[in-house]
């Protein structure tokens, strides 16, 4: 480990979700899971597999925005394309804006899609 990645700030970005509950903003790390960057600040969203599979923590982006979804078990182009996240397994790469609780509309996006959508 070199002294610069000791000295060096961890990046972090504002996260604005919008739920039935109202809108909450957060800070999430860039190495740091959306979901679990809610839970610590006192926000609670819907998840079940923590695995990026069952699709119940699916958010939609309100806004442009970059995130890392490599740690999701199944996440396709198609649903970044829609702008579908899930944020169990995802992490900011910049500010976003999310509409949460989004789970029946993306497992309808995957079903039009022939894509694999658990519990739907």
């Amino acid at each position: 480990m070199t002294n610069e990645s000791v000295n060096s700030p961890a990046r972090t970005f504002r996260v604005t979700l919008e739920g039935p509950d109202g809108v909450h903003e957060i800070s999430a790390g860039a190495d740091e899971h959306i979901w679990d960057a809610a839970l610590a600040q006192g926000v609670e969203l819907p998840a079940i597999c923590h695995q990026g599979f069952c699709l119940t923590c699916a958010g939609q982006l309100l806004a442009p925005g970059e995130f890392d979804s490599s740690d999701c078990e199944q996440y396709f182009p198609e649903d970044r394309e829609a702008g579908y996240i899930l944020l169990c397994t995802s992490k900011a790469q910049s500010d976003l804006r999310i509409r949460t609780f989004a789970a029946d509309n993306m497992r309808r996006h995957r079903v039009a899609h022939r894509l694999p959508a658990p519990y739907s």
